[in-house]
């Protein structure tokens, strides 16, 4: 350390000189000096020890790495002498710094930090260009069907390597113990084009991959390891049950692999071409379910890849046409082109849908630091104030305003220091607070939170620039001292000129204006999230429930699934407590949704349209509280072999047919695979509701009968509306198809707080702008508070002979409060014009409400006025109670 080692060398300097010195007295002695001349003769000789010493030191080492030293310790002792003000600082920065950092550790992570694989620069994914959403059967960041990625496989040159994937549900274990497992689908290539080494045992290799193979070997991902196996080496060979089938496990994945979708945890790894996970998907040229990734060649670049994709990528979509669309569906399919984009960060649904809320959040923290810096600004121009006379005494005896600058810049430097260091620490806990909540209090999302070198670099800045947020003009007035007028005003008493406080005032408006955007931003979020849980969905939610019941391990055959699903209905339907029940396609809310287009010889002024479809029993408008206007449910009548009905809701008659009555038209759905075109008629009306998204407007939807469903798989989804509470009426089914049925699977929600779960975002914005909102009210109103009464303790004179003239004390009380009023209104126009700016980058993310919006501004405003009211009134009040004779003494 640098303090031990300049003693070391002083003393060692010391024993020197004293040698040196020793050595010239006998030399003086030898030359026929007394023994007090000789010693007089060699002390004058030598001159001063410490100069010396100092001169030495300074040949030896590095003086400006002393001199910063010297500052720190300097600054540690001035903040010991204040641990108040030291303590109350390096907390607020720790809170401003900690939330700051967590919010950018989560931006890092998923934006910015790449996957841990070789060269991830050179990772690139295929992709359509212009995106593929609205069409077809596409779901999340699937760009591709099996047969298309055979095509890209075959015939592609820009990558080196190539391989494609995707996410899967397993069914892990049997009986009722049995649960669903994230997994990934993934070719042979994929490990070895990515350069990820296996931690134990081995990864799949292009051996492993051959189409239509049968269950074999599955790779764990090293959570998996640790949970299940214990990190035990018995782990590999063990055999796993997935969907009812063995696979032997033969490697553990590292620890730092997380897998290709940034955000979604997986457990098990399985080969592509599993037949058995697949069923006909692999067959199938309109499911849209692969992602399709490689590593770019030698020498090609991401342009030169984007530019051969699509130039040759026209033949490999001919190549593997769908069946079953319509001619405008097709022509669609012919006018797809791929690309090239880059995939060193991996894919990530979590990325897409709270990035842009991450970087709200971020400014919001930021902000909220400026006024904590604002604030520390004030507190250290009043302790550089109260040091003025110091500075002086040390300018006049010789120290450079330089040193001072630095002296007083050190102590800055150390409060951002152990503000940064405590809020890092901070951070962490906020991060992973915050991914929790993401994750709606469940282990659903998994992120690298590690800090490197981007979360380092970040938190130094942030450092650095709040210590010269704060520290910049104290220490600048400190080094700008007036030496003669300082110490000659000191002798006695005087009134503080108004100049002296400008920068006072003039941070304290900007705080005023920085917390008005806050708080309008906190009203807003907090009103927009409001009124998404108070919207109108159309159904009424209490006492419903949700139950997705598999009966694949049942083996029925396609001709009598209908049959077993009106079984299982029934056996719902006896269940004590359930009221009404009823199956369903798609469940209002529920997160799935499907349209069809339709054309109609009698629509007013146009030929065709489009709807949400939903196929359901009879029953179901009851279940789910939706009324029915006009018409009839539907009844046992219609059967897969009767005429095909609908019941369509209010929007779709207002969007086609205006305000004639539907009943009896007839419409023609266009095909799609699965979905052959089919003549409906109309025969009844139902109340309008939401489908997929609570902000989205009423959709127009048409139901139609489940036994007319085209498509009736081995599973089904029964809603129920119970006399009990929902979550008693899930443990009632559960037990009744565990014992009746023990082979099936069963997934079941409430749907209330399945509708809650799909607002994590606008209330994750909600509580974390209203929490910082207030945090900057509360500190606006503290640093107006410290401001004012500093004022009024350096203005003490001035307000003495104001009263010693004649002032009443109301209107010594009204002086101040004029200045506070002047304060906030300039504070207030800044912060609108800021507000206005804002409004923006803030649109998309609210509902029903702009930041602009006058009844917020005035509520913003209003909440200000009364805090600076009531953080200027104690310091109002002392003012009037000055004693004027006490005041003039000092004069």
């Amino acid at each position: 350390m640098l303090w031990r080692r300049r003693r070391r060398q002083d003393r060692e300097l010391a024993e020197e000189l004293e040698l040196y010195l020793a050595q010239e007295i006998e030399d003086n002695r030898a030359r026929g000096m007394s023994a007090d001349d000789a010693r007089a003769a060699a002390r004058k000789k030598l001159g001063s020890r410490a100069l010396a010493r100092e001169a030495v030191y300074e040949m030896n080492s590095v003086r400006w790495l002393d001199t910063v030293w010297g500052d720190l310790k300097y600054g540690l002792r001035q903040l010991r002498l204040s641990p108040g003000f030291a303590v109350t600082a390096i907390l607020t920065l720790a809170l401003g710094i900690g939330a700051n950092t967590a919010m950018f550790e989560l931006l890092n992570a998923l934006r910015l930090r790449s996957l841990p694989v070789e060269r991830p620069g050179e990772i690139m994914q295929v992709v359509v260009d212009g995106g593929i959403k609205g069409w077809g059967t596409s779901d999340g960041p699937y760009d591709a069907t099996n047969p298309l990625w055979e095509e890209i496989r075959r015939n592609q040159q820009a990558f080196s390597k190539v391989f494609a994937w995707s996410r899967s549900g397993f069914l892990y274990g049997e009986g009722v113990q049995a649960k669903i497992i994230p997994g990934v689908l993934a070719t042979g290539g994929m490990f070895s084009t990515l350069g990820v080494k296996p931690y134990r045992g081995r990864l799949l290799s292009e051996g492993d991959d051959r189409r239509g193979c049968a269950p074999g070997p599955t790779v764990i991902s090293y959570g998996m390891w640790q949970r299940e196996f214990g990190g035990q080496d018995s782990a590999i060979g063990a055999k796993l049950m997935l969907n009812d089938k063995l696979f032997e496990v033969v490697g553990v994945t590292p620890p730092e692999y997380l897998g290709l979708e940034v955000g979604n945890r997986f457990d098990v790894v399985v080969p592509h071409c599993v037949q058995h996970v697949w069923g006909d998907g692999l067959e199938q040229k309109h499911v849209w379910a692969v992602i399709v990734m490689g590593r770019l060649r030698p020498g090609w670049t991401e342009e030169k890849a984007a530019q051969h994709l699509k130039a040759a990528s026209g033949q490999w979509f001919a190549a593997v046409p769908p069946t079953g669309y319509a001619a405008s569906g097709m022509a669609t399919w012919q006018r797809f082109r791929l690309t090239a984009a880059p995939a060193g960060t991996g894919v990530s649904g979590l990325r897409e849908q709270y990035e842009r809320s991450l970087w709200l959040l971020l400014g919001i923290t930021s902000l909220v630091l400026v006024i904590a810096c604002a604030n520390l600004a004030n507190l250290m121009l009043a302790r550089a104030a109260s040091r003025e006379r110091e500075m002086a005494v040390r300018l006049a005896i010789g120290a450079s305003r330089k040193r001072l600058l630095a002296q007083v810049l050190s102590e800055s430097l150390l409060l951002a220091a152990a503000g940064a260091a405590l809020g890092a620490m901070l951070a962490g806990t906020l991060s992973r607070t915050l991914l929790w909540y993401l994750g709606n209090g469940k282990d659903e999302h998994q992120l690298d939170l590690s800090s490197d070198w981007r979360v380092l670099v970040f938190t130094t800045a942030v450092a650095l620039a709040t210590c010269l947020l704060f520290g910049l003009a104290p220490a600048l007035r400190s080094a700008k001292a007036d030496v003669a007028g300082t110490i000659h005003v000191g002798a006695r008493g005087a009134t503080a000129g108004r100049n002296q406080f400008l920068f006072h005032r003039f941070l304290i408006a900007g705080q005023i204006a920085v917390s008005l955007v806050l708080v309008v931003g906190a009203l807003v979020f907090v009103r927009s999230f409001h009124k998404l849980t108070t919207v109108e969905t159309g159904i009424r939610q209490e006492g419903v429930a949700v139950h997705f019941i598999n009966f694949v391990p049942l083996k029925v055959a396609q001709e009598a699934r209908l049959s077993m699903q009106r079984q299982l209905l029934d056996r719902v339907r006896s269940v004590p407590g359930i009221e009404h029940a009823s199956t369903t396609t798609h469940v209002a809310m529920g997160g799935g949704s499907w349209a069809l287009a339709f054309r109609a010889p009698d629509l007013p002024g146009k030929d065709g349209g489009w709807s949400r479809f939903t196929w359901a029993s009879a029953d179901y408008f009851k279940t789910m509280g939706i009324p029915l206007k006009a018409g009839r449910d539907f009844t046992d009548r219609d059967t897969p072999t009767s005429p095909h009905v609908v019941i369509v809701n209010e929007a779709f008659v207002r969007k086609y047919y205006g305000n004639a009555n539907a009943i009896g038209r007839q419409f023609r759905t266009t095909g799609e695979p699965g979905y052959p075109p089919t003549p409906y008629e109309i025969v009844g009306v139902a109340g309008d509701t939401k489908y997929f998204d609570l902000r989205e407007e009423m959709p127009p939807i048409a139901y139609a009968p489940q036994t007319q469903n085209p498509r009736v798989g081995p599973w089904i989804r029964i809603v129920t509306r119970s006399s009990i509470p929902a979550e008693d009426a899930i443990a009632a089914v559960q037990r009744v198809m565990q014992a009746e049925y023990p082979s099936v699977r069963m997934g079941q929600f409430v749907l209330r707080t399945m509708v809650e779960e799909r607002l994590v975002r606008e209330r994750l914005l909600a509580w974390v702008s209203g929490f910082f909102g207030a945090l900057a009210v509360v500190l606006a109103m503290i640093g107006l508070y410290g401001v004012l009464s500093y004022t009024v303790a350096r203005r003490r004179n001035e307000i003495g002979i104001r009263l010693a003239l004649g002032s009443e004390r109301r209107g010594i009380v009204r002086l101040v409060m004029v200045e506070v009023a002047v304060l906030v209104a300039v504070g207030v126009a800044a912060g609108g014009a800021l507000t206005y700016m804002a409004r923006q980058g803030v649109g998309s993310l609210l509902f029903d409400v702009t930041p602009t919006d006058p009844e917020m501004l005035v509520a913003a405003i209003a909440v200000l006025a009364f805090i600076a009211g009531a953080g200027s009134l104690i310091p109002a009040w002392r003012a009037a109670g000055v004693n004027p004779v006490v005041a003039l003494r000092a004069e």
